[in-house]
């Protein structure tokens, strides 16, 4: 197949141009953007078109309209400086036969771009399927964002999903905001405040719920999760039992394991876990999932590192790395009270660590 290689600066288009045919003397390249003549543009065009070419560098104007069945591959350069629109239309102009098709994205290091880039940049490379243009769009007007949070431009779906969702939604933006294009100016507060996960998702296979025997109306259950959800305290978690006592008798055993879950949502919200599993009795405890978080920065995270690093055999734990998160990982956990206990003695050795420089 052919190859479109797309720089979008017309000014070192013939450097590039250059470049490729330096590095690929066998290769026949071509270059061409909207400042060309039209006679000597339409020329060229046509030239790849039937094959004279194997390369074609251009600028963007290869986006819409253009339609070479044989050419397979788009190499795009400084792709972060493209919008998502321009970056599907692009990847549209090859695969239009029966020949696989291949689309490179050239950026500087990913830690060096915008976070708008970078999500922009993780949005084209998930939605690949045919006719995913809709997906694409949604998140692009999700990364944009869309009408005024205050004024009468306000667009969204509020009416939908809930004043309460809106307000955690909006708060997990400031929060993500704190810990990237701010999080100088908020350090000290977040250190102070150990504020990193907004929330800490809960999966295992340890019954933790309140049962339709204990209570037998659906709303009056969902009412309670919702309360449950909302306390952020031990005497708010015994207040909350003594009433759950006195209106529908003693506590079950699934309930207590409940508030153990809560309890241990606390603690590893504090130690900078956003996800934490139980299951088959192995504890996994899921680092932050931004390595751009301001949380990877903090003393917390420096002294739990430390500690895990020197105390691995003493503490029986794991530390690996999957391909997008560092996990801590221990066995023999059978209970949510336990594994509340373990990361509770996480917890008091960061404290004495603290202590100690002191």
């Amino acid at each position: 197949g052919q190859v479109f290689f797309v720089h979008n600066r017309v000014k070192t288009l013939p450097e590039i141009t250059a470049l490729i045919k330096r590095v690929c003397p066998d290769v026949d390249v071509a270059m061409a953007h909207g400042q060309m003549e039209a006679d000597h543009l339409e020329e060229t065009l046509l030239e790849f078109i039937n094959k004279k070419h194997d390369v074609l560098v251009s600028t963007n104007i290869i986006e819409t309209g253009l339609d070479i069945p044989n050419a397979n591959t788009i190499m795009i350069n400084q792709a972060n400086q493209f919008g998502l629109s321009d970056l599907h239309q692009l990847r549209g102009r090859v695969g239009r036969s029966n020949k696989k098709a291949f689309c490179y994205l050239f950026t500087p290091p990913l830690s060096t771009l915008t976070q708008e880039a970078r999500k922009r940049l993780q949005t084209i490379e998930e939605f690949t399927d045919l006719g995913s243009g809709f997906d694409i769009a949604m998140r692009d007007l999700d990364i944009r964002g869309a009408g005024n949070l205050l004024g009468g431009e306000q667009s969204g779906f509020i009416s939908d999903i809930g004043y309460e969702t809106y307000q955690k939604i909006l708060e997990e933006a400031i929060q993500e905001l704190k810990e990237s294009d701010f999080k100088d100016l908020f350090k000290e507060q977040m250190e102070r405040d150990r504020k990193y996960v907004q929330d800490v998702q809960i999966d295992s296979d340890v019954e933790m719920l309140i049962p339709d025997e204990y209570v037998s109306n659906i709303d009056e259950r969902l009412r309670l999760y919702t309360e449950l959800d909302n306390i952020e305290s031990e005497e708010g978690i015994m207040k909350f039992a003594q009433n759950l006592v006195d209106r529908f008798g003693p506590l079950p055993n699934v309930v207590e394991e409940l508030f153990d879950g809560l309890r241990l949502r606390w603690i590893a919200r504090s130690l900078g876990f956003d996800r934490v599993t139980l299951r088959n009795a192995v504890l996994r405890c899921y680092f932050h999932k931004n390595a751009q978080s301001a949380y990877y920065e903090s003393a917390v995270f420096g002294k739990l590192i430390k500690i895990l690093g020197t105390q691995s055999r003493v503490l029986d734990v794991q530390l690996k790395q999957s391909a997008t998160r560092l996990i801590l990982i221990k066995e023999k956990i059978r209970s949510m009270k336990t594994a509340r206990l373990f990361l509770v003695s996480l917890q008091d050795l960061i404290e004495n660590e603290t202590a100690k420089n002191a």
